[in-house]
């Protein structure tokens, strides 16, 4: 009877835990606020633009800082508010790159 009783409970909790990691952004697209607002959001936080999309309901910004690094931040389209911030990491651009060029030339450093 315990060990039923902390199955349940394990089970009546999990699915809560997984909504709460879940970044996508379900909103009406009459709530959401324009790309413009989107692009202001980020000239005033020193972001340099390269692309704004929509990811999983959310906004999208792939660009750079005020200090050239590369970024990537997911905004909830109807509060523009930062829901996550990455740092792109260079090191696996250059490794990505290094593969391509391995299996161009078919080449395999195993």
């Amino acid at each position: 009877m315990k060990k039923t009783l902390t199955i349940l409970g394990f089970l009546a909790v999990f699915p809560a835990g997984v909504a709460l990691a879940d970044d996508d952004c379900f909103v009406p697209m009459a709530d959401w606020q324009p790309r413009d607002a989107v692009a202001r959001l980020a000239e005033e936080n020193g972001w340099a633009v390269r692309r704004i999309k929509i990811d999983d309901g959310c906004y999208e910004i792939d660009g750079s800082d005020a200090e050239g690094r590369r970024i990537e931040v997911t905004v909830h389209p109807a509060t523009l508010q930062v829901i996550e911030f990455e740092y792109e990491d260079e090191d696996d651009d250059d490794r990505r790159d290094q593969d391509r060029v391995r299996d161009r030339e078919g080449g395999d450093d195993d």
